[in-house]
């Protein structure tokens, strides 16, 4: 072959191995993901360590597609109130909406806050919740009005708890007291001569270090990753019960431009997700309620017949969220009863038989 041949064969190869290359490039996606919670909050803790990983992980085994993540958590965003309105306006493109604020917006996902009393396994709640998304299309058609696909819910706590200034055992010691909560279950509280004060996690701490609130409800692992137990020395151990109080939503104009690929990989790494932050929540409440003894802290356990009291004196705060859930045309009964089937089925401690009264 003479010179000139060997040197536009040289060429011919060099051509063929970039166009090839260029044919089998990793595609770079950029996703910004948004919480108002700080990154000690587990759910953040665990999207940055568990679900961003595992994304990551599951698209580098074709090499088609990588993320570069932009985390925008603790408020660079949006506060924790608005997540959802965040994400429905673009502003990220993927989150933790935290559910309980937007009860009027999507009711459907307030299932564990209208059931009290009847489970502290937060793994079961999401997995049931995830099936009901699956069986009623009611619940993605609330997240589709605020232009959000729903990928999963989460279930962050073992169970709610009550952390207070003073020492609390019985219901009687509510009289006439302020209690923080967080929207629906403030419900909770009425009918004992307790006052309950809105707000969320991030503000708890000033709200009883100033008095405006004599206790609040938490639960062990918040109360130790935001310091509460410097404000609050007495933890009355109601086990009032988990809630699924997250939901994993992404904007829906975002979703729609995604490849296929890339699509299957953040939904099957949300499930994932999912139930490893239900092990985490298990596993770390066990460990928060030592720490806080040793950091001074004391906890009483309410006797079950108290808890009962508590479970019965409330008013039926399931009825009348089914009630609301009707009236828009809503399955709220059946939603209910499915519910409740399940976690009798699954031998929950249930105080109170809410879809049957």
């Amino acid at each position: 072959m003479s010179l000139k041949g060997k040197h536009w064969s040289a060429i011919a190869v060099a051509g063929a191995l970039f166009l090839g290359g260029q044919a089998n490039a990793t595609e770079t996606i950029e996703l910004t993901a948004i919480d108002g919670y700080p990154p000690k909050a587990l759910w953040v803790k665990e999207f940055i360590d568990f679900y961003i990983p595992e994304i990551d992980k599951q698209l580098a085994k074709t090499g088609n597609y990588k993320i570069k993540w932009n985390q925008a958590w603790a408020g660079q965003i949006v506060k924790p109130k608005h997540v959802l309105e965040g994400i429905q306006k673009g502003l990220g493109d993927i989150g933790v909406v935290t559910t309980v604020f937007h009860a009027d917006k999507v009711p459907l996902q307030m299932i564990a806050y209208a059931t009290p009393f009847v489970t502290t396994d937060p793994g079961l709640v999401a997995r049931t919740v995830d099936d009901l998304v699956n069986r009623f299309p009611a619940y993605r058609a609330a997240w589709k009005k605020y232009n959000q696909v729903y990928l999963t819910n989460l279930a962050v706590l073992d169970s709610y708890q009550i952390l207070s200034k003073e020492p609390i055992s019985t219901l009687a010691d509510f009289n006439g007291t302020k209690v923080a909560g967080a929207g629906m279950n403030l419900r909770w509280l009425q009918g004992f001569g307790a006052a309950g004060v809105g707000g969320s996690l991030v503000g708890y701490y000033n709200k009883l270090k100033t008095g405006v609130v004599d206790s609040a409800m938490i639960w062990a692992d918040a109360t130790m990753q935001f310091k509460i137990f410097e404000v609050a020395p007495y933890m009355l151990r109601a086990n009032l019960g988990t809630v699924n109080s997250k939901a994993i939503t992404m904007n829906a104009d975002t979703w729609n431009g995604l490849p296929r690929e890339v699509q299957i990989v953040i939904q099957d790494a949300a499930i994932a997700y999912r139930d490893h932050v239900g092990v985490q929540a298990l596993e770390k409440a066990a460990g928060n309620y030592k720490k806080y003894q040793a950091a001074g802290g004391k906890i009483t356990v309410m006797s079950e017949a108290e808890r009962k009291k508590w479970a019965d004196t409330m008013p039926n705060v399931a009825k009348d969220w089914v009630a609301s859930l009707e009236k828009k045309g809503l399955p709220g009964k059946e939603i209910l009863a499915s519910y409740m089937n399940t976690m009798r089925d699954a031998g929950q401690p249930i105080l109170r038989q809410w879809d049957k009264e």
